[in-house]
C-alpha cells in the first residue's frame, strides 16, 4: 500500500511538471497554478461538506428507490392474491356451470322419459278404447244378427205352423200357453 502511495506523487511530478521550463513552484508555471486551484477547489468542497451532502442525497434516493421497490413488491403480492381469488372464483363458477348443465341434462332426460311414458299410457288408453269400441260393435253386430235370425226363425216357424195347424190344434196351443203363464205368475 505504501508503495502505491509513493508512486502516485512520482507520476504527478514526472508528468507535465518536468516538461515545463523554469522552476515548478512559481506562479508563472501554469501547471503549478492549476494544481493549486485544484487543491483549493477540492478543499473548498470538503469544507462546505459537499461529499456529505452528495452522500445524503444518494442515501435519500436509495431510500426512495427501496421504498418504491417495497411498495411495488406489496402491490405485486396483492395483485397475485387478487388473481388467485379470481382464478378460484372462475373455477367455482365453471364447476357450478358444469353442475347446472348436468342437472339440465338430467332433467331433460327425465322429461323425455316421462313424455315417453305418458305417450305409451295415452296409446294404451286409446288402444283399450278402440278395442272396447270394436268389441261393442262386434256385440251389436252379433246381437243384430241373432235378432235377425230370431225374427227370421219366428217368421219361418209361423209359416210352418200356419200351414200345419188346424183350428183345433191352435185352440189347444192357446190353452196350453195360458196355463203355462198362469202357473208361472202364481
Amino acid at each position: 500500500m505504501m508503495r502505491k502511495l509513493a508512486i502516485l506523487p512520482a507520476l504527478f511530478a514526472a508528468g507535465p511538471a518536468l516538461a515545463a521550463t523554469g522552476p515548478f513552484v512559481s506562479l508563472w508555471n501554469t501547471n503549478f497554478v492549476v494544481l493549486i486551484a485544484f487543491v483549493v477547489f477540492v478543499g473548498l468542497l470538503l469544507v462546505l461538506g459537499v461529499p456529505k451532502i452528495l452522500g445524503n442525497m444518494l442515501d435519500k434516493r436509495a431510500d426512495t428507490i427501496r421504498s418504491e421497490l417495497d411498495e411495488a413488491k406489496a402491490l405485486r403480492e396483492e395483485a397475485q392474491t387478487i388473481l388467485a381469488s379470481y382464478e378460484r372464483k372462475q373455477k367455482e363458477v365453471a364447476e357450478q356451470s358444469e353442475r347446472i348443465v348436468a342437472k339440465a341434462k338430467d332433467e331433460a332426460r327425465q322429461a323425455a322419459e316421462q313424455a315417453k311414458a305418458d305417450l305409451e299410457a295415452s296409446m294404451a288408453r286409446r288402444m283399450a278404447g278402440a278395442e272396447e269400441q270394436i268389441a261393442s260393435a262386434q256385440a251389436r253386430a252379433v246381437k243384430e244378427v241373432k235378432d235377425q235370425a230370431v225374427t227370421v226363425a219366428i217368421a219361418a216357424a209361423r209359416e210352418v205352423i200356419a200351414k200345419q195347424m188346424t183350428a183345433q190344434a191352435a185352440n189347444k196351443m192357446i190353452d196350453d200357453s195360458i196355463a203355462t203363464v198362469e202357473s208361472k205368475l202364481h
